[in-house]
């Protein structure tokens, strides 16, 4: 298997992977599942209305645990849950029949190489790590919204210890600001490093995983294909759901955490 995603076709000058077509599958399996539960919702749920209302329940409740308030969990699940879903989607028809099986033999440099026509998408690191900026991004906008531009700001690059001093010296004879508040302005810095650690962890944590699903899936596969793979799919399965839901969980600590100001959050 290639660490890097194969290309299937083009259009114009965007090059569309094989990852990225699963990916589309998995956002057009998402829609017409919540369009057929669109059309079937009814004020005295029965049947599968009752399943999915246990599980956003679940999910809710879940999520107060971390946030402490039903209102925040509100504002942010319409990020964290879809989140959940396309992970969960994409690693599930990851392990399909055909996914990573059919495609074609292509010949690179005297060499005969198979490109699949689709690949997991959390196979991808161009897509675990789109969703990590996309997350790390709006832990932002949400830390502005809650504390402000400045407060937020000055968490991560505290320009108000450095202005304060000359206060501190001159008006409250305070001369240890001298020592503390560069300190305290480089473990600001530090966060922000911080922020960029956190990117790269959400991203290669659920790539790793997948990725390293795949491959196991396929060296079992070569070994006998029909009966040996069968534990390590439902192995995958419970893989998938793990690492689906310890991204989403992330993703909510980290807009919880960034809704609080800096004092608050210490």
């Amino acid at each position: 298997m290639s660490i890097t995603a194969e290309p299937i076709f083009q259009i114009k000058d965007f090059t569309v992977v094989n990852s990225l077509i699963n990916s589309w599958v998995a956002v057009l399996v998402i829609l017409v599942i919540a369009i057929l539960i669109r059309k079937k919702i009814a004020l005295i749920p029965k049947g599968f209305q009752n399943v999915i209302e246990m599980i956003l329940e679940g999910a809710l409740n879940l999520a107060d645990s971390i946030t402490g308030l039903r209102e925040k969990t509100l504002k942010f699940m319409p990020l964290v849950l879809p989140l959940f879903f396309f992970i969960l989607v994409n690693n599930f028809l990851g392990i399909l029949p055909g996914v990573g099986s059919i495609g074609l033999i292509e010949s690179k440099d005297g060499q005969s190489l198979f490109v699949p026509f689709f690949r997991s998408g959390m196979a991808d690191l161009n897509m675990t790590l789109a969703l990590a900026i996309m997350v790390v991004v709006a832990t932002h906008i949400v830390g502005v919204v809650y504390t402000g531009a400045w407060k937020h700001i000055n968490k991560f690059i505290p320009i108000n210890l450095i202005l304060e001093i000359p206060r501190k010296i001159w008006k409250e004879k305070d001369f240890k600001v001298l020592l503390v508040n560069p300190i305290q302005f480089f473990v600001g810095v530090v966060e922000l490093v911080g922020e960029l650690a956190k990117t790269a962890s959400l991203s290669l944590r659920l790539f790793g995983n997948v990725f390293a699903g795949e491959i196991l899936l396929g060296v079992m596969a070569s070994i006998f294909a029909y009966f040996t793979p069968i534990p390590f799919l439902f192995l995958e399965l419970f893989v998938g759901l793990i690492q689906a839901l310890i991204f989403s969980i992330l993703a909510l600590v980290f807009l919880n955490m960034m809704s609080h100001s800096h004092e608050e959050a210490h």
